[in-house]
């Protein structure tokens, strides 16, 4: 297979006026044996036509209208109609670098089956890109360049949406974008995960991520931190806790209490410590908050980790080192 078909899956809403750019920019790619399935949810501007002529021009870009709403039932759409023996994700409002597919490709054939391919990624915005969105791609770049995506997994998504790109029959096998869980992206990075799909480092960028303040990710209740963290507990759950053991719940901040509700709620027994001292000794859903060296008085704990200060955080890791206990078995950071 010299010559393999790509499938780029694309949702777009209301994106008319970065649309073109990101078309264009498909349509310069140096891999040019690909499919473009992209999927209207329900626009209410001039994207439907403005894709509708460059479908007219270009066979390779087929252009349907979503039958359901919302992200997962476009993508869904597109997955359904498409042929290749690839599949990758884009947005509608990003770019690619001329060599992504190219890039993406070529590692996927050099590893085979059971990986997963994606680079580095370049927010951008014409207002300036937040601390925040710097932080992440500066995180999000390191884990890619040595494939230890992983590792923080539990943090915050560790394959960025848009980037990735897998044989078709592993995606089918981790069933897709079949599961009605948002945020759509988190979850299938978490379904990679589960299947030990590995990580192919990547040092090259090969995905411009643009920003700006009607972003969905940015405005939709989908995307919410909420639905982060119930992502996080329901996997954390079903692949990495062990029940044989003593969980216990570091911090007690809103995620700390989200996290002991849940717990609560699905009956499952959990030690309870922070550092805070006007809240060590009282009691919180019941649960008695106790501090950090409480830990030292349980047989093989596993913990999760709220506390996001980052100085506390690498307290925290050193810890862990001189009680070797390790990362992604012992403790999980949440944050």
């Amino acid at each position: 297979m010299h010559n393999p078909l790509i499938s780029i899956l694309t949702p777009f809403k209301n994106t008319e006026q970065y649309l073109t750019n990101c078309i264009e920019s498909i349509i310069n790619q140096s891999y040019t044996n690909w499919e473009l399935l992209i999927v209207d949810d329900n626009s209410t501007d001039g994207s439907y036509s403005l894709v509708r002529s460059f479908a007219e021009k270009d066979s390779r870009i087929k252009l349907f209208k979503n039958t359901g709403s919302g992200i997962i039932d476009a993508l869904r759409l597109g997955f359904n109609e498409s042929s290749g023996d690839y599949i990758t994700r884009m947005d509608s409002d990003d770019l690619m670098p001329q060599n992504k597919l190219e890039v993406l490709l070529n590692n996927l054939l050099e590893h085979g089956k059971q990986h997963v391919a994606t680079g580095l990624v370049n927010y951008f915005s014409k207002d300036g890109i937040s601390d925040g969105y710097s932080k992440y791609e500066t995180w999000l770049n390191g884990l890619t360049k040595t494939g230890d995506n992983y590792s923080e997994i539990y943090k915050e998504c560790v394959i960025p949406s848009p980037c990735w790109m897998i044989h078709r029959e592993d995606f089918i096998n981790c069933d897709g974008f079949n599961p009605n869980r948002y945020p759509e992206d988190y979850d299938l990075t978490f379904r990679f995960y589960k299947h030990s799909y590995k990580i192919i480092p990547c040092n090259k960028l090969l995905h411009y991520w643009r920003d700006y303040q009607t972003r969905t990710s940015r405005t939709h209740d989908n995307y919410a931190e909420n639905t982060f963290l119930d992502i996080k507990m329901h996997y954390f759950l079903e692949l990495d806790y062990d029940k044989n053991r003593t969980l216990v719940v570091w911090g007690a901040g809103w995620k700390g209490k989200t996290i002991a509700k849940t717990l609560l709620k699905k009956n499952i027994p959990f030690e309870w410590i922070c550092n805070n001292p006007q809240k060590i000794g009282k009691h919180i859903y019941d649960q008695e908050m106790k501090p950090f060296r409480h830990l030292e008085h349980i047989k093989q704990p596993q913990s999760i980790i709220t506390v996001a200060n980052p100085k506390a955080q690498i307290k925290i890791k050193t810890y862990f080192e001189n009680q070797q206990m390790y990362p992604m078995s012992d403790y999980f950071f949440f944050c």
